[in-house]
């Protein structure tokens, strides 16, 4: 009986699940690098660079990882032809995009779809927690706004949940990317991420929600000038070029 418990007690120490290390938080008073467009010289000032998932982190600061979670990657159209059904599709049948990045909207209607993309964009989180990213960030939970009414903002909501939550398992801190007007701390968002909120008048709703735990990207002078104004002491904010090109814009308050 002796050698059965502890046999048992072994069993149930091995079956029982691993929990991830709290995410770090995103450090305050120093400078972003959004880096989308490929690795760069991150300078001195700089402590929170953002890179693609299939970039290496920097060396030295916190890294957040750029993962698309609510629409696909120009140059991933392959790997989501095989994953068609999980595209949204109007009436005829036709993938619709997000026009302005030409990127296919995720279709995140149903819990079964929305299990299944969690799945996948759950891999590649995981991936950005092995190669050593400190957080995560997913483009862009406003897509829903572009999906000409297929989408509705409950959908996102229930997906970012489930997206939060592996970037949580993972150790990840979890980026709310843009959509000013839900506050993402009901899902689990520990940061937000926001790019133009000066040019919108959106930066505000972003504090209210995360306060200094903010990253802000313009892509326009006067909106940087502008933003830096009335948030450079509080947030970090960063004018970049919109191709996001190693050798482009980079411009701090």
């Amino acid at each position: 009986m002796r050698t059965l418990l502890a046999t048992l007690l072994c069993l149930t120490a091995l079956a029982a699940p691993s929990y991830a290390a709290d995410p770090a938080p995103l450090p305050t008073g120093t400078d972003l690098d959004y880096q989308l467009g490929g690795p760069a010289y991150v300078p001195d000032n700089v402590g929170i660079v953002v890179r693609d998932r299939t970039a290496e982190p920097a060396t030295g600061v916190y890294n957040i990882c750029y993962v698309n979670g609510f629409q696909t990657q120009p140059d991933a159209k392959r790997f989501w032809r095989t994953h068609r059904d999980l595209l949204l599709q109007d009436a005829r049948g036709r993938l619709v995009e997000d026009e302005a990045w030409g990127e296919w909207l995720l279709d995140i209607r149903t819990p079964s779809k929305r299990a299944r993309l969690a799945s996948i964009v759950g891999r590649w989180t995981a991936g950005c927690a092995r190669n050593g990213f400190d957080a995560v960030e997913y483009d862009n939970l406003d897509s829903f706004s572009r999906s000409r009414g297929l989408v509705k903002a409950r959908h996102a909501k229930a997906f970012a949940q489930l997206l939060v939550a592996q970037a949580h398992d993972a150790g990840l801190a979890a980026g709310q990317k843009n959509w000013s007007e839900w506050d993402g701390t009901r899902a689990g968002f520990d940061f937000a991420v926001s790019e133009q909120c000066g040019r919108y008048d959106e930066c505000g709703s972003y504090v209210d929600h995360y306060g200094e735990q903010v990253l802000v990207i313009e892509y326009r002078a006067r909106d940087f000038a502008k933003t830096c104004r009335a948030y450079g002491e509080q947030l970090a904010v960063v004018l970049r070029d919109l191709d996001l090109s190693p050798d482009g814009v980079r411009r701090w308050c």
